[in-house]
């Protein structure tokens, strides 16, 4: 039994709600906690309540010592992919009814004649038009209408709306009007939730900004209500510690901050995967990673350079075509740039019109979940193939809290997949298997040539439940030789939670020529920028040391579009004219490979993000003393080479110590999840008590 705790100082809790799972990390210190509990759907605080009290069981403490809370979860993002947000109006600058309609008018599959569009959240009659214009330096061409503005909120009464989002034309440069327009909508509907494109996104390009200040408003009310459920039910449990939320961006929030931009929160649970897969990196000395978790509803994929992971300005979600730019709905929000499919332990594996199997992206989830699980579920999945091919232990899954019925998984592989292809079962459950792997290994491709990085000399961190049974399977398709499984991988996210600093990022939109440059206007803007940063991460971490970066996203006058460039921190003098010249043609150098003499630089958008130091570290580091460890017990596995079963040896992951070797075929078994060795590689387990996987030498 643990020692029971009695300073709430350094007990800390990750939450991570998936489609399937909900994990739990609890940390006291140097030790660590986990459980994964199955998510409950239709009641999401219902798992997370049963899963914190199994945690807290463990560790024997009571909910009043805990310190802090850090959350994250996919509501937000399966709110918009199964369009069950709020019934949302969208009010905007007379005449551009249509703008997130007609998007920017390119084909992203140009001979596709049955080409699928995205729908847009707000379908066209709830698009209102109020007479107004601003032009693109802020002056008020047509001052706001007051007739229209209240015939289009009677609307809104008329229609019952729940959120409105507002987004008129160049509000970025003067947001007057939206203010206004808020205002009004607030005071004669106090109940409806209201959305300005102007504080979600004040950047230039109205389809994005409207876009994403469609998608808040569409999720405001119900990210609004589930915060507020679970922080209701907290203190019912006798928490009494602060709750913080992830941002897609890599940072934690206050509740009401994810309140107010609930938008934020769309890429909430796989960021949190990309800083645990980071701090792994910056642990061993990694330069080169390609993070790869695996959950049971969705896999994601996401290249870390010098443990920082690739971030972007823009996330597509719900795309139409899975690896098509353009066939989603653009949000432009700070985000770590990762490729999600679906593909998870609870995909469902069907047939296809000319009888190829098809993996995803539908799921199965927690209800019904998988066949094996014996819940109602009646359509193989991933899990189910796992079990067939002898990778999971049906009795020891999720530590023995799901007994897995193998009789069913067989059964139904066979009837659904093995039959129709005069396959025998084991063969049947390869294919998906295979199919799935193929999938991953492929979406990862295409985000390295998309990001112009080989993935070749990478290492894979495969954590997530079903990660560790695919890794070595997804790295030989990819060419990568080296392959990390770290400890409490299949909670990998939720622990990632626990490392996230509390920050925020500000983008700014202000227009300004490097010819024009103003320095004191430029210091006053970041001044601002300042100013409203640290008033939202103050609230998570009040007496913390904050480090600042800028950057600006900058072109050539005349281009269409801008890229990166990191800026000092300090202020600006009429001499930096010349420097933000120098940096931004260094970095444009850098990407491709020359710069454009006597051509006027301008700046868009400022950026400004606000950080405090992040929490602990993952793992204390022991001895290696070489050892070869003796086997748990033996069983059939699958392989995939010889296609057919091989007596392998299973060792149970908590005995192994940091030096203990193995040869593959194996399994390396523990609560959360098993690890698969193939014949092709050796495992070995690292100091950090990491499992590391090599691929042997022809």
């Amino acid at each position: 039994m643990a020692q029971v705790v009695t300073s709430s100082s350094t007990i800390r809790l990750g939450l991570d709600i998936g489609g399937t799972f909900t994990d739990v990390a609890l940390e006291i210190g140097e030790r660590r906690f986990t459980t994964k509990t199955l998510t409950t759907p239709s009641a999401p605080e219902q798992g997370v309540l049963a899963a914190l009290h199994s945690v807290m069981q463990a560790a024997s403490i009571e909910p009043h010592q805990v310190g802090l809370i850090v959350h994250g979860t996919t509501l937000a993002t399966n709110a918009v992919i199964e369009r069950k947000g709020a019934k949302t109006a969208l009010l905007t600058t007379e005449g551009f009814r249509d703008v997130i309609e007609i998007r920017h008018e390119n084909r992203f599959e140009q001979y596709d004649v049955n080409i699928d569009l995205p729908p847009p959240l707000v379908p066209r009659r709830l698009r209102l038009p109020v007479r107004e214009r601003v032009d693109a330096q802020g002056g008020v061409l047509i001052p706001l209408d007051e007739a229209t503005l209240n015939r289009a909120i009677d609307t809104l009464a008329e229609q019952q709306i729940e959120a409105v989002a507002i987004g008129f034309l160049h509000s970025f440069t003067n947001p007057d009007h939206e203010c206004r327009t808020g205002e009004a909508v607030a005071q004669r509907l106090p109940g409806i939730s209201v959305t300005l494109s102007s504080d979600v996104s004040p950047e230039m390009r109205e389809y994005e900004r409207f876009s994403t200040a469609c998608a808040n408003a569409y999720i405001q009310p119900l990210m609004g209500r589930y915060l507020a459920g679970l922080e209701r039910e907290l203190k019912r449990a006798g928490f009494v510690c602060p709750l913080l939320l992830m941002t897609s961006g890599g940072g934690i929030t206050t509740v009401e901050t994810a309140v107010r931009f609930p938008v934020r929160l769309i890429e909430s649970g796989p960021a949190a995967g990309a800083i645990f897969a980071g701090c792994i990196a910056r642990q061993h000395g990694l330069d080169q990673v390609l993070s790869f978790d695996m959950g049971g509803t969705t896999a994601k994929v996401c290249l870390i350079d010098k443990a920082q992971p690739q971030t972007a300005r823009v996330l597509e979600v719900a795309r139409i075509y899975r690896f098509l730019k353009g066939s989603g709905l653009p949000l432009r929000i700070p985000v770590i740039e990762m490729v999600e499919i679906g593909a998870g332990g609870g995909s469902i594996a069907r047939l296809d019109a000319l009888k190829r199997i098809a993996v995803g992206p539908d799921s199965a989830g927690s209800q019904p979940g998988p066949v094996c699980y014996d819940r109602g579920g009646s359509e193989p999945t991933v899990t189910d193939a796992d079990l067939v091919l002898g990778r999971i232990d049906a009795q020891k899954f999720s530590g023995g809290k799901i007994a897995l019925n193998a009789a069913n998984a067989e059964r139904t592989v066979a009837a659904r997949i093995g039959a129709p292809l005069g396959l025998g079962t084991d063969h049947a459950a390869l294919g998906i298997s295979e199919m799935v792997d193929e999938n991953m290994a492929n979406v990862a491709r295409v985000h390295a040539i998309e990001s112009g990085k080989d993935l070749r000399m990478r290492t894979l961190i495969a954590f997530g439940g079903a990660a560790p049974l695919h890794a070595a399977r997804v790295a030989e398709k990819l060419g990568i030789g080296r392959v990390l499984i770290p400890a409490n991988a299949g909670v990998g996210s939720a622990v990632g939670l626990l490392r996230a600093p509390v920050a925020y990022e500000i983008v700014r939109g202000r227009l300004m020529r490097l010819s024009d440059f103003d320095p004191a206007a430029a210091n006053r803007l970041l001044a601002e920028m300042r100013t409203e940063a640290e008033a939202v991460v103050r609230r998570g971490a009040r007496d913390a040391e904050l480090s600042e970066q800028r950057s600006s996203f900058m072109r050539y006058r005349g281009q269409g579009h801008e890229i990166a460039v990191e800026l000092p921190v300090r202020d600006f003098t009429a001499a930096d004219r010349s420097t933000l010249a120098e940096l931004f043609e260094a970095a444009y150098r850098r990407l491709y490979s020359r710069a454009i003499p006597g051509v006027d630089i301008e700046i868009l958008s400022w950026v400004l993000a606000l950080r405090a130091p992040a929490e602990g570290r993952l793992a204390a580091e022991a001895a290696e003393v070489p050892s070869t460890p003796k086997p748990l017990a033996r069983r059939p596995v699958f392989d995939p080479d010889s296609g057919e079963f091989i007596d392998t040896p299973i060792y149970w992951r908590p005995d192994l110590a940091p030096g203990a070797r193995i040869a593959g075929p194996a399994v390396i078994a523990e609560d959360e999840t098993s690890t698969v060795v193939s014949p092709d590689f050796e495992a070995r387990i690292d100091r950090f008590g990491y499992i590391e996987l090599k691929l042997r030498k022809a």
